[in-house]
C-alpha cells in the first residue's frame, strides 16, 4: 500500500482494519507493507476483505479515502489421497481422453 501523497518523511501513517487485521494481516505503519503472520487455508476462509488509508500521523485525519482490497486465497492440494475403501479396480480403455 503507498499514498501518492506520501514524501517519505514519515508524516503519513498507514492502517489496517477489516477481517484478520492486526492478527493475521499486519501493516507496517510507516511503510504500508502489508504481511501475513501465518500461512492462509482456503478450507478455513476462502477470502478476507480490508480496508487500508492513509492518515496524518499526528492528526490521524484522512490523507485519502480508504481502499478496500480482498485477498483471495488460493487452495493448494495440502491433503493426501484417503481411500477408505479398498482395493480399487478400474479400466481405463486404450487412447482416452484424459
Amino acid at each position: 500500500l503507498h499514498s501518492d501523497v506520501d514524501s517519505g518523511d514519515g508524516n503519513i501513517k498507514y492502517i489496517l482494519s477489516g477481517e484478520g487485521a492486526g492478527t493475521i494481516f499486519v501493516i507496517d505503519d510507516k511503510t504500508g507493507n502489508i504481511h501475513a503472520t501465518k500461512t492462509l487455508d482456503r478450507e478455513e476462509q476462502a477470502q478476507y476483505t480490508l480496508t487500508a488509508q492513509a492518515v496524518a500521523r499526528d492528526t490521524n485525519k484522512p490523507l485519502e479515502p480508504p481502499s478496500e482490497f480482498i485477498v483471495k486465497v488460493q487452495d493448494i492440494n495440502d491433503n493426501p489421497p484417503e481411500f477408505l475403501h479398498g482395493p480399487y479396480y478400474a479400466r481405463v480403455a486404450e487412447m482416452s481422453n484424459v
